[in-house]
């Protein structure tokens, strides 16, 4: 039934020259279609640029659900008088002892901030270090503030700094959030102009064709206006979440995915058009054609994207529709715009090279050497004669790397290295650690039943690993008074010895919940920025065990309906995840000893799993589809070999364009998104160039038609096995 169904519509694209729809109906469809993108683009393109109205970049927001510093959160919110963005002043006086002079005049400086736009109270006065050296005091901020944050906190500094003798510094929730939004300043052009450029550079080189890089960008444009705006619409009514880091993986993920899609449909375009001479008949042909392919490979990232959905933390399940959204509307573009671009201009798109017709050849031998790049002809020669050798080496040396995928720590990224570049922020934390306790200014928060206060706090105090702690007051402060008692419960605040973000401080997290959970009756609960931390590494480490089966389950699925074979999709699965855990050994390596990290973020290894498996397997559906198609006609091994040789330029191609799309997100200085961009820029040209290239196509060759198991190409090496595919028009 699908042979039968291939050949009518076969003839129906123009095959049969006597069966052609009226001229001005072969032209109407794809002029409709190219006014109705530049419609959308003109209309909702602006959408690219507004995402940031809709986003938040409140990290509070993106923890756990279930986790116990969630509920902590949402508790502490209650002994809150009001909500508050806290911002830590610290003094220094150049290695001197601090007076008692320099002490009052700290005091009266930030006393003086009191009933300023965007202060909350009166901040507290001056603390001086256990050290003499420094001095400490908390300026509480409104924290709806939003663009006017960083004018607010230059008054707290400008406050501070007329206290002689001293340097003054601003750490804390407020500052970080100051910093964090600068860093997202401008994401929208910047992020936008630097991966478009790199795109641009990339296709004028590769392809020296003035007019079809532009179509191509221009369609990856109006994908993403489009996707922006459903976007925006969907966060807007509280739908969907944004975030600056949603928001700049959704802007690569559109340009980088629209931009691959569109490089195969325009090369099967391009093959089409020299054989039929007909520009109608040739756009119509390739999107048949390269249909399975792209649809395919769209729905193995938009799938492994939604598969975020079974996540614990908020920010992974804000990905995963975002993403998923993001993908259907670069499909939609590649399959619409493109090709009625294509249509309407033919040979002009390629101006000033022009498409040829494949020399025509007598066997499959012949055309493997005929067809195709030479360097491709070459490197097809090379895995025919020696594939064995070539797929073992080839396994070898990945999993050299994947050795060293172990030793990527994913406990987190320290405060002081969050931002790549330096933040006024981290340098005051780190003027704050060398002088008072570790966890100053993030305190563990314990809420417990106020009748078994002084218990809990007993427990709290006597945990390995705390400097001090205490009730909170009505004033707000741990123990300046009797305790604030909300609905029954109390607030304990204890400050930690070691710092906030350091392995050490949640080892004493760990010691602390389990001492007040042994108390009786309290119903004691341990939150506070390291709980949150630390319940983010579990819950990530968790979210692993879940979501890594259930992407390699979707994909597995859906290369065993495209390519009706078990045992191709099988090999398929099983290279990418090697491509993937070699990945992360090289980046390991590249983390630690050349850019100084020692930590990722905790979400770091599933994001780079999701894209670089999702992705990656998009270049092994574009290689064998194509290889199915040829071996219908000419046999598994020709197949293999012709296959690599057609695709393996605009494969190659789509490969560094995505590569360079995710080292676009190197200009934003988070560590997190630079760690995400090296880990699926590197993983997608290693897939592109070592496993696509050689380790998959040496593999099919070595196992032979049994790799097609069970479809019928399993029964032996030449189209004489398949009866009814001569024509060779069942393509994948």
């Amino acid at each position: 039934m699908i042979e039968i169904l291939t050949r009518r519509l076969t003839s129906a694209a123009g095959h049969d020259r006597g069966n052609r729809a009226p001229r001005w109906a072969r032209w109407l469809v794809p002029l409709v279609l190219l006014l109705v993108w530049l419609g959308v683009g003109g209309t909702l393109g602006p959408y690219a640029g507004k995402l940031g109205e809709v986003a938040t970049n409140d990290q509070a927001a993106f923890l756990p659900r279930s986790a116990e510093s969630t509920k902590v959160l949402t508790a502490r919110e209650k002994f809150d008088q009001s909500e508050t963005l806290p911002a830590i002043v610290v003094w220094t006086a150049d290695g001197k002892r601090v007076s008692e002079a320099q002490r009052a005049a700290a005091t009266d400086s930030v006393g003086a901030l009191a009933g300023r736009a965007g202060v909350v109270g009166r901040p507290s006065p001056a603390l001086l270090s256990d050290d003499g050296q420094a001095l400490q005091a908390v300026v509480q901020l409104k924290p709806e503030l939003g663009e006017e944050l960083p004018k607010v906190l230059d008054e707290v500094r400008a406050a501070a700094r007329k206290v002689p003798g001293t340097e003054a510094q601003v750490a804390g929730p407020a500052a970080s959030q100051a910093d964090l939004s600068d860093a997202f300043a401008g994401i929208d052009g910047l992020l936008l102009g630097v991966a478009l450029a790199a795109v641009l550079v990339i296709l004028l080189l590769v392809y020296r064709s003035v007019l079809l890089p532009f179509l191509i960008i221009l369609g990856s444009v109006f994908a993403l206006g489009l996707a922006c705006a459903v976007v925006y619409a969907l966060a807007e009514r509280d739908v969907v979440r944004v975030d600056g880091q949603v928001q700049g993986i959704l802007s690569i993920l559109v340009i980088g995915a629209a931009t691959d899609y569109a490089l195969l449909l325009a090369a099967r375009f391009r093959e089409e058009l020299a054989v039929s001479g007909d520009r109608a008949v040739a756009a119509w042909a390739a999107v048949r054609r390269s249909f399975g392919a792209i649809t395919a490979s769209a729905a193995t990232v938009a799938l492994g994207l939604l598969a975020l959905l079974a996540s614990d933390l908020t920010n992974n399940r804000a990905l995963g529709p975002v993403g998923a959204i993001g993908i259907v509307c670069a499909v939609l573009s590649t399959l619409t715009f493109l090709p009625a671009a294509l249509a309407l201009l033919g040979r002009t798109a390629y101006w000033p090279s022009r498409p040829k017709a494949p020399a025509a050849s007598t066997s499959a031998c012949a055309s493997t050497s005929t067809e195709g790049h030479a360097i491709w002809r070459k490197v097809a020669a090379r895995v025919d004669a020696r594939p064995h050798r070539t797929w073992v080496v080839t396994v070898l040396g990945l999993a050299v790397f994947a050795a060293f995928s172990p030793t990527l720590s994913a406990k987190g990224v320290p405060l002081d290295e969050i931002f790549v570049n330096d933040a006024p922020s981290v340098a005051a934390q780190e003027t704050i650690s060398e002088h008072f306790p570790g966890g100053s200014g993030n305190p563990a928060v314990i809420i417990a039943d106020a009748d078994r206060a002084d218990a809990v706090t007993a427990a709290v105090r006597n945990t390995e690993g705390v400097a001090s702690a205490g009730t909170v007051s009505a004033s707000g402060r741990p123990g300046a008074g009797e305790p604030r008692v909300v609905d029954g419960r109390v607030r304990i605040d204890a400050t930690l010895d070691a710092a906030a973000d350091s392995d050490a401080a949640k080892e004493t997290v760990e010691r602390l919940r389990e001492n007040v959970h042994a108390v009786p009756a309290a119903d004691a609960l341990v939150g506070g920025y390291t709980a949150q931390q630390y319940d983010t590494q579990q819950t990530s480490a968790r979210d692993r065990t879940v979501i890594v089966p259930v992407v390699l389950g979707i994909i597995l699925l859906i290369l065993v309906l495209l390519l009706r074979s078990f045992l191709v999709p099988v090999l398929l699965v099983a290279t990418v995840a090697l491509n993937f855990l070699a990945t992360l050994g090289v980046s390991a390596l590249v983390f630690e000893h050349l850019l100084g990290f020692s930590g990722t973020d905790a979400s770091v290894p599933l994001y780079g799993f999701v894209f670089l498996v999702a992705l990656g397997v998009d270049y092994n559906i574009f290689l064998m589809s194509r290889v199915r198609e040829e071996a219908l006609e000419r046999g598994s091994r020709a197949g293999v070999l012709r296959g690599l040789t057609t695709t393996g330029g605009v494969i190659t191609s789509a490969g560094v364009v995505l590569a360079a799309t995710f080292a676009a997100l190197m200009v934003i200085p988070l560590a997190f998104l630079v760690q995400i961009a090296f880990i699926v820029a590197f993983g997608v040209l290693l897939d592109t160039l070592v496993v696509r290239s050689l380790l998959v196509p040496a593999l099919v060759i070595d196992i032979g038609p049994r790799a097609w198991w069970p479809s019928a190409l399993a029964r032996g090496d030449g189209p004489s096995a398949m009866p009814g595919h001569a024509t060779g028009q069942d393509s994948a």
